[in-house]
């Protein structure tokens, strides 16, 4: 289990939150799973549209963050 709610990071935790629950986000989580082959593919596709951006909370949109993020999602 993470340090933080079961993730990594509170950035980590953040990030997932926000994904999970946001309805756009989410759906745009899921287009990015179903449209890529991997969970790479779709992480980079995903941050195309948030690299250097933050959660409403602060919580930056990296990576490593998203890519934790949609493995949940592709559980």
């Amino acid at each position: 289990m993470g340090k933080y709610q079961g993730h990594r990071s509170w950035n980590s935790w953040n990030v997932s939150l926000w994904i999970s629950n946001d309805e756009g986000l989410y759906l745009l989580a899921l287009d990015c799973l179903k449209s890529t082959k991997n969970l790479g593919a779709a992480t980079r596709k995903f941050m195309r549209d948030f690299e250097g951006e933050t959660t409403p909370d602060g919580a930056k949109y990296n990576p490593t963050c998203v890519r934790e993020a949609l493995a949940g999602l592709n559980d």
